[in-house]
C-alpha cells in the first residue's frame, strides 16, 4: 500500500482495545509488505500511478455490469493494462531506499536510444493506423505504417529489457526509463491487437497472416513472459520458454514429442488467440479474478475483512494452540477470496505468525501452520481462489454443481489441519493467549451484521444469480456495511480501494497470460492428446495408476506456479487422458486441482511454505516438509472421493453422511498417526496401526469401517493400559 493509502484508524496504543484487536488495526492501516522489487511513488508520482490503477479497476467493473465489450478487445484490455502498470510498478531486480543511481555510461545511453528509437517510431505507426481508421474513416490502414513498425517494436522492447538487466535503476521511489518504454510497448502492441480483433479472428494461425500480426504478437509474449519474471520468479518462466521453443524444434525431437513445426508467423499469430493468451486463464482473470481481488480490496480498506480475523480470536484465541486455530479460520476464509497462496500467507500470516510464536510455536510450525491454511483456501467454496471458474470454463460443468461436490472434501482438509495443530498442542503442551489479550466475544456478536458481504455472497451464488452480479453485490454489501463502524467508506477510502484492487491483481494477469501461452502451445502441436496416449498405455486400462500419474504429474507442473495457472496447465495436459479412462470429468478435474493446489507446500518447491518461512524466520526446507505433513489429508481426499462419489454429493443422504463422519474420523486417526499422539504418546508400533486404521476408515466401505473401528479399539486399550495415571492426564490436556 502506497503512502498515500493510509487510513485513520486505532492507534496501537489504545487502551480500549486488546492486544489481538491492536495488531490487527495496526495491520490494517500500515503500509502492505512490500515486493523487493516493488517501487513505490510518493507525491505527484504516487497519484498518477494511483489513478491509473483506479481506472484499469473501474473499467473492468463497467464492462463486466455496464457496458459489454467485444471479447477480444476486452480480454486485450486487460492483458495490456496490466502489463502496462506492472512495468511502471515492478523494477528489473531488487530496489532500495534513496538509491540515484541512474546509469549514465555511453553503453547504458546508447542502449536506452536505440530502445527508444524503435518503440517511439512504433508508437508514431500504430497511431497513425488508429487514426486512419477511427478518425479519418479510411478502410486501408497506411501501407509504410504496416510494413514497418513490427521490428523496431520487437527490438525496442528486447533492448529495453536488456538494458533493465544489465544496467537497473534502484531507485525506489523513481521511475525507470527502461520500464517506461516496455509501458509504451505493452500499450503500442496491445493497440495494434484490439484494432485488428475481428480479423484476428479470422487470420490468426493461418497463412493470410500478416507480418505487423506476428511482431505485435512477438512483443507481447516477450513482455508477458519479462513480467512474470518479475512478479512470479523464474519457474514457471522456464517452463513456458520450453514450451515455445517446442513449437519450433518439434521435427528434431524424438518419440511423441516429435511434431511437423511452425514457423514464426504462424505460431505468434495463433498464441495470441482465445487458443492461447486470450484462451480460459485470461477469460476467468479478466472477470472473476478481478472481480474478487477488488471484492477483497474492498475488505481490506473498510477493514470488514479485520473483523473476521477478531472474531477468530474471540472464539479460539484462548483454546490450545490458539492463534494457530485463528489461522485456519483467517487464513481458509481469505484465501479462498484471493486466488493466491503465497500471496495469502503474506497477508494473513504476518499477524497469525508472530502470534503463534507468541504462545510457544515453533517459527518453523507457526510457518507451516499458515502455509497449510492458506493453501487451504484454494479448495474452499464457494470461490476456490478462483478454481471453481476456471473448472467451469475448461469443463463446461455448471459452477454450482463444482461448488457444491467441493463442499466434504474441502470441509475435511480444514477439519484435518484442525486435528493436526490441535494434536500438536496437546503433544507440546501448548497454552492459548490470556484471555484479557483477546477481543470480547459478546463484543464482536454484537456486530455480526460485519459478516453481511460473505453472506450476501453466498446467498446470491447459491440464489442462481451470475457470479459477476454476486461479487458486484458483495462488494456494495462491503462499502455499505463499512457505514455502521467508525471506518466509512468514503470518496478517499473507494479510491484507495479501487488502487489496491489493481496492484494486487497484476502477479495473476501475469501469470494467467503465461499459462495462456503453454496452453496454446498444447493445443497447436496436440502434445496433450499425445501425453494422454502414453498415459492410458502406462496405466494399461487402470483407472488408479491414472490417477497416480497425474497426481504427480499435477505436482510437479504446480511446482513454482500460482494456483491459477498451475491447474490450468494440468488439466490441459492430463484431464483427457483420465477421462478417456473412464472416470467422471468433475472428480478428474477436481482430482487434478486439489493436487495442483497443494504443489504449494509440497517440497521441494513449496512457494506458500517458502512464503512463511520468510515471515518466521525459519528453514524453507524444513517448513515446507512439515506443511506437506499439516496438509497431509489433501493428498488422500481426491482418491476418497474417487472411491466414494457420495462424498461429491453423488448418492443418497445416508451414503453421504456414512462417507463424511467415516471420513472424519479416518482423518483424525491418521492426524493422530502424523502427529504421534493418541491418548498421549504414540510409538512407531502405535502409530503404523493408527495410520491403517485411518486409512480403513477413509476408505468408506462397512467390512473396512468395522476393521478399522476395530483396531481402534485395540490401540486404546493398550496404550491406557501401557500409560500412567499422570501421562493420561497430561495427554487429555
Amino acid at each position: 500500500m502506497s503512502n498515500a493509502q493510509h487510513q485513520e484508524g486505532p492507534s496501537s496504543a489504545d487502551p480500549d482495545l486488546s492486544l489481538i484487536e491492536q495488531e490487527t488495526a495496526k495491520a490494517s492501516v500500515d503500509e502492505d509488505p512490500l515486493a523487493g522489487n516493488q517501487r513505490e511513488f510518493t507525491g505527484t508520482r504516487n497519484l498518477v500511478v494511483a489513478a491509473m490503477c483506479v481506472a484499469y479497476s473501474v473499467f473492468h467493473l463497467m464492462v463486466m455490469n455496464v457496458y459489454p465489450l467485444e471479447t477480444w478487445a476486452y480480454r486485450l484490455s486487460h492483458v495490456g493494462g496490466g502489463l502496462f502498470l506492472g512495468f511502471l510498478l515492478f523494477g528489473a531486480s531488487a530496489l532500495s531506499e534513496n538509491t540515484r543511481d541512474e546509469n549514465r555510461n555511453p553503453a547504458s545511453l546508447a542502449l536506452l536510444g536505440f530502445a527508444a528509437a524503435g518503440i517511439g517510431y512504433a508508437l508514431v505507426a500504430v497511431a497513425a493506423i488508429w487514426i486512419n481508421g477511427t478518425l479519418m474513416g479510411v478502410a486501408l490502414p497506411p501501407a509504410w505504417a504496416m510494413s514497418t513498425f513490427g521490428i523496431p517494436l520487437a527490438a525496442g522492447s528486447a533492448l529495453a529489457i536488456l538494458h533493465g538487466w544489465l544496467f537497473p535503476q534502484r531507485d525506489r521511489h523513481a521511475f525507470s526509463a527502461g520500464d517506461i518504454l516496455l509501458a509504451v510497448a505493452a500499450l503500442v502492441a496491445t493497440a495494434y491487437l484490439i484494432f485488428f480483433a475481428r480479423q484476428l479472428q479470422l487470420r490468426a494461425g493461418m497463412p493470410m497472416a500478416l507480418p505487423g500480426d506476428m511482431w505485435a504478437a512477438i512483443t507481447g509474449v516477450i513482455l508477458i513472459i519479462e513480467l512474470t519474471r518479475r512478479l512470479a520468479g523464474m519457474a514457471l518462466v522456464i517452463i513456458a520458454s520450453i514450451f515455445v521453443a517446442y513449437s519450433f524444434l518439434g521435427p528434431w525431437l524424438p518419440g511423441i514429442f516429435e511434431h511437423r513445426g511452425y514457423d514464426a508467423k504462424r505460431f505468434f499469430s495463433y498464441i495470441f488467440t482465445d487458443n492461447g493468451i486470450l484462451g480460459a486463464p485470461i477469460a476467468i482473470s479478466s472477470t472473476y479474478i478481478i472481480l474478487f481481488v477488488i471484492f477483497a480490496a474492498f475488505l481490506q480498506t473498510t477493514r470488514v475483512g479485520e473483523y473476521f480475523v477478531n472474531l477468530a480470536f474471540a472464539a479460539a484465541g484462548h483454546k490450545r494452540g490458539g492463534p494457530a486455530k485463528v489461522a485456519i479460520f483467517a487464513s481458509g476464509l481469505m484465501g479462498m477470496i484471493n486466488g493466491t497462496s503465497a500471496g495469502n500467507v503474506v497477508a494473513t500470516g504476518s499477524l497469525t505468525i508472530p502470534m503463534m510464536k507468541k504462545v510457544g510455536y515453533k517459527p518453523q510450525t507457526a510457518a507451516s501452520v499458515e502455509a497449510a491454511a492458506s493453501t487451504g483456501g484454494q479448495i474452499m467454496p464457494p470461490i476456490m481462489g478462483a478454481g471453481a471458474f476456471i473448472m467451469a470454463e475448461i469443463t463446461g460443468i455448471p459452477y454450482m454443481e463444482i461448488v457444491s461436490a467441493a463442499i466434504i472434501p474441502a470441509a475435511l482438509y480444514f477439519i484435518s489441519v484442525y486435528f493436526m495443530i490441535d494434536l500438536a498442542a496437546q503433544k507440546a503442551n501448548l497454552k492459548g493467549l490470556p484471555r484479557d489479550q483477546l477481543p470480547k466475544l459478546g463484543a464482536l456478536i454484537r456486530q455480526i451484521y460485519l459478516l453481511t458481504p460473505i453472506i450476501v455472497l453466498i446467498y446470491a451464488l447459491f440464489a442462481g444469480y451470475s457470479v459477476i452480479r454476486c461479487g458486484t453485490l458483495a462488494m456494495i454489501t462491503a462499502a455499505v456495511v463499512s457505514w455502521l463502524t467508525p471506518h466509512r467508506m468514503g470518496p478517499k477510502q473507494l479510491f484507495n480501494a479501487l488502487d489496491n484492487g489493481a496492484r494486487m491483481v497484476l502477479q495473476l494477469v501475469a501469470v494467467c497470460a503465461t499459462a495462456g501461452i503453454i496452453v496454446g502451445v498444447i493445443a497447436l502441436t496436440g502434445i496433450g492428446s499425445r501425453f494422454s496416449t502414453v498415459l492410458l498405455a502406462l496405466a494399461d486400462q487402470s483407472q488408479i495408476l491414472a490417477l497416480f500419474f497425474a497426481m504427480v504429474i499435477s505436482i510437479v507442473l504446480g511446482m513454482g506456479m500460482p494456483t491459477t495457472a498451475a491447474y490450468a496447465v494440468a488439466a490441459s495436459v492430463i484431464a483427457p487422458g483420465v477421462v478417456n479412462l473412464g472416470v467422471e470429468p468433475l472428480i478428474a478435474h477436481l482430482f487434478i486441482f486439489y493436487f495442483a493446489v497443494m504443489s504449494a507446500i509440497t517440497p521441494p518447491v513449496a512457494l506458500a511454505a517458502y512464503a512463511g518461512s520468510a515471515l518466521a524466520g525459519s528453514d524453507p526446507v524444513k517448513t515446507s516438509v512439515e506443511s506437506f505433513k499439516i496438509g497431509l489429508a489433501a493428498f488422500v481426499v481426491p482418491y476418497m472421493f474417487f472411491y466414494s462419489p457420495a462424498m461429491l454429493l453423488e448418492g443418497t443422504w445416508f451414503e453421504i453422511g456414512h462417507i463424511a463422519i467415516t471420513a472424519i474420523v479416518g482423518v483424525y486417526l491418521l492426524s493422530c498417526a502424523v502427529q504421534g499422539w493418541f491418548i498421549g504418546h504414540a510409538g512407531a508400533v502405535v502409530r503404523v496401526a493408527l495410520l491403517a486404521a485411518g486409512l480403513s476408515m477413509i476408505a468408506g466401505g462397512w467390512l473396512t469401517d468395522a476393521f478399522g473401528l476395530g483396531l481402534v479399539v485395540l490401540i486404546a486399550v493398550l496404550q491406557k493400559r501401557i500409560l500412567t495415571a499422570k501421562d493420561l492426564a497430561h495427554g487429555a490436556d
